[in-house]
């Protein structure tokens, strides 16, 4: 699932929304908070089988829709999706608005939500999604600590699709031209990888790595590798004496300083920079192999591996980045959206089959991971058993502690570290990000 940045809300920007989505709403023109359903049958009964979704990344999340879309079409024959792409940044903003001016008629039936989001929104504005637990969804079939993230004083919010598993990808090319393979990535710290990283760079002229400027994304995914957090067990702020994100400040300021990591000003720049050769690779979670994949001159140039590991105490090869789940609006078609998410991300076999090799969808859904699809050699990633690999790095990524205030915290470490390259002390930037996160938790 596509990693983005929540954005400040503008009032303006409110305001021109609010007009915009005025032909949003709801499936079916049922009423909002419709009644608990039964499973199973035909969903929504009779009536408008249409169901809108707002969902991000054509590559990945988008096509993963179609592609159930087309699946319970076949026995249900009128159903339609009314698929609308929206960015993650402007769906959250769009929540926020509706959910402040309580103008509900402007939400889809489904939207998607990133799993770190979900206990800031429920809690703030509960009444923008409907609760799923007693709709016959099979809960038990997707992983405790993945259903944690969407489960809120014990009601279940979100249908689990992607898992977000963390993965190093390069260019074994590029590699080999510098005299390494993907085993001299595998099981090493991040110390070794700069120095591998600094020798591709002269051998070739490639960096390992890029990543848009003052995104956190890549601390975070070394926070969580080693178990470790912004917050501390009681919800406090920990970002000042913290000394897993203070090793992960200082790697991230080695590898921009070595050039190992060329900052990019975009999230197309950076896809960009995977597609047209700039660089020897990316570390980011597993969907980002969908968008590698659309560079097919480079089939069979690609393999995977785990990730570097930190030099703290509980540091490990294996995070996440991302990880996301379906949402049905207060305003959406519970009874219609319920069936189709039950018998598609939580109960077809057929449709993660579909979508695992093209845009790496590596299901919550456990039993999804029985299939033998998941033991194929992937011809674009040098034959590699990529998703067996995955599903194995997943079992072993740490748990850490996230909270209501994860994004706030995560934005406040972008410019933290901009400001640290930019020449300001890792102590006093520390403690102004920290500052700023606690005044906002106010």
């Amino acid at each position: 699932m596509k990693k983005t940045k929540l954005t400040t809300l503008a009032i303006a920007g409110m305001l021109s929304l609010s007009v915009a989505l005025t032909a949003c709403g709801g499936g079916g023109g049922e009423t909002p908070g419709g009644g608990e359903t039964t499973g199973g049958g035909s969903g929504g009964g009779g009536g408008d089988q249409t169901l809108t979704v707002w969902a991000w990344d054509p590559a990945f999340n988008i096509y993963s829709m179609q592609e159930a879309e087309k699946i319970y079409q076949k026995d249900h024959p009128d159903f339609k999706l009314d698929i609308q792409e929206t960015p993650w940044n402007d769906i959250q903003t769009r929540l926020t608005t509706i959910a402040q001016a309580q103008t509900w008629d402007e939400l889809p039936d489904i939207f998607l939500m990133q799993n770190n989001a979900y206990q800031k929104n429920i809690i703030n504005y509960p009444d923008i999604a409907q609760p799923l637990t007693d709709t016959g969804i099979p809960w038990d079939e997707f992983p405790e600590g993945v259903k944690a993230y969407s489960t809120i004083d014990g009601d279940n919010y979100g249908v689990p699709f992607d898992a977000g598993t963390a993965v190093t990808a390069m260019r074994i090319d590029v590699l080999e031209e510098a005299g390494y393979t993907i085993k001299d990535l595998t099981d090493i710290t991040w110390t070794r990888f700069i120095e591998i990283g600094k020798d591709v760079l002269a051998k070739t002229g490639k960096p390992l790595l890029s990543g848009e400027a003052g995104s956190p994304d890549l601390i975070m995914m070394m926070l969580q590798s080693a178990g470790a957090s912004m917050f501390a067990e009681d919800g406090s702020v920990n970002m000042v004496d913290n000394p897993a994100l203070s090793n992960a400040i200082d790697i991230y300021i080695e590898l921009v300083k070595s050039g190992v990591l060329t900052q990019i000003n975009s999230w197309d720049e950076y896809i960009g920079t995977l597609t047209n050769s700039t660089v020897a690779g990316t570390i980011n979670g597993i969907w980002i192999i969908a968008s590698i994949q659309t560079a097919e001159d480079q089939a069979g140039k690609w393999m995977l591996t785990n990730l570097p590991k930190l030099d703290v105490d509980g540091a490990t090869h294996y995070s996440a980045n991302g990880g996301s789940s379906w949402a049905v609006s207060k305003n959406g078609d519970l009874d219609l959206a319920v069936d189709f998410l039950k018998s598609t991300f939580a109960g077809s076999t057929e449709l993660y089959d579909t979508i695992l090799p093209k845009a790496g969808a590596v299901a919550n859904w456990i039993p999804a991971g029985d299939s033998a699809v998941y033991a194929e050699p992937q011809p674009f990633f040098n034959n590699q058993t990529i998703f067996k690999d995955v599903v194995a790095f997943g079992a072993q990524v740490p748990a850490n502690q996230t909270g209501a205030y994860y994004y706030e915290a995560q934005e406040a470490i972008g410019p933290a570290t901009t400001q640290i390259l930019g020449g300001m002390s890792k102590e006093q930037a520390l403690a102004e990000a920290q500052s700023t996160v606690e005044f906002e938790m106010q």
